[in-house]
């Protein structure tokens, strides 16, 4: 991942290094105030739909076919729509993508994260 595209928990503290920071789940993360959380963005939009959501769990073995259907929704004329406005963001200096997840590495924010490390 470059150093322009970092990934962290919404539930950590904001770094100097984030830049534009930005929420990409679609539920708001529970016990987080808005002033808590520092966001610059929350990009909803660009979350993976509910069913999708339910169906992956968050249970590792199914991440691949998760990233497959993920990147699939990604097409769609909203999200499509929102993940162009991540990569505006990326023109003006580093982005730091937020979740709520446990587990960032197994997360559509990881996923979002190689996408958009890929050359456009």
């Amino acid at each position: 991942m470059s150093s322009r595209v970092r990934l962290r928990r919404v539930y950590d503290p904001p770094s100097t290094e984030d830049g534009a920071r930005v929420l990409v789940d679609r539920i708001w993360p529970r016990g987080l105030s808005k002033q808590e959380a520092h966001l610059g963005l929350w990009l909803k939009e660009v979350a993976p739909s509910s069913g999708l959501r339910t169906w992956y769990g968050h249970a590792p073995e199914r991440f691949e076919e998760f990233r497959d259907r993920y990147l699939d929704e990604l097409t769609d004329d909203e999200r499509g729509a929102a993940l162009g406005r991540l990569r505006e963001l990326l023109r003006d200096g580093t982005v730091t993508l937020l979740t709520s997840t446990r587990d960032v590495r197994h997360s559509h924010a990881a996923v979002l994260a190689a996408l958009l490390d890929e050359p456009a």
